[in-house]
């Protein structure tokens, strides 16, 4: 078994042709997406194959270690995470052609109007597993 990161991106992908933000959702829509991924957890908690997830509050900041005292914050002029990183789900699966075929499946959650959004997830081996990319 390895473990894999399933990265959720508020943007940073390419965007699908007519994808609408979360932020223009009916709370119909956004209930019916957060239920897909809560039945897509319980299966893979059934399987054995669940590890963790999280969805990320936007709120959020830079600290950086800077000597003696106290770290600074910053909301520094980086790209943030918290403009980023919507959630993450971590997986226990067989190896990484598993990992992509849950990735597609977590990708076709429902958006505007029920459709699947097509959302591009970032899936990376936690430190220590096997990579994805064959040499």
């Amino acid at each position: 078994m390895a473990k894999y990161l399933l990265l959720k991106h508020y943007r940073g992908a390419p965007t699908e042709p007519g994808f609408e933000p979360m932020d223009r959702w009916t709370p119909e829509e956004i209930t019916a997406h957060i239920q897909y991924m809560t039945d897509f957890a319980d299966r893979l908690r059934e399987a054995g194959e669940f590890v963790g997830e999280n969805a990320l509050a936007p709120d959020g900041m830079w600290v950086r270690y800077d000597g003696e005292g106290r770290p600074p914050v910053t909301d520094g002029p980086f790209a943030e995470t918290k403009d980023l990183i919507a959630g993450y789900m971590i997986i226990d699966v067989d190896g990484p052609e598993r990992a992509i075929e849950l990735a597609g499946e977590l990708s076709a959650a429902p958006g505007k109007d029920g459709k699947p959004i097509h959302e591009w997830l970032e899936v990376r081996p936690l430190y220590g597993e096997p990579s994805l990319v064959a040499e």
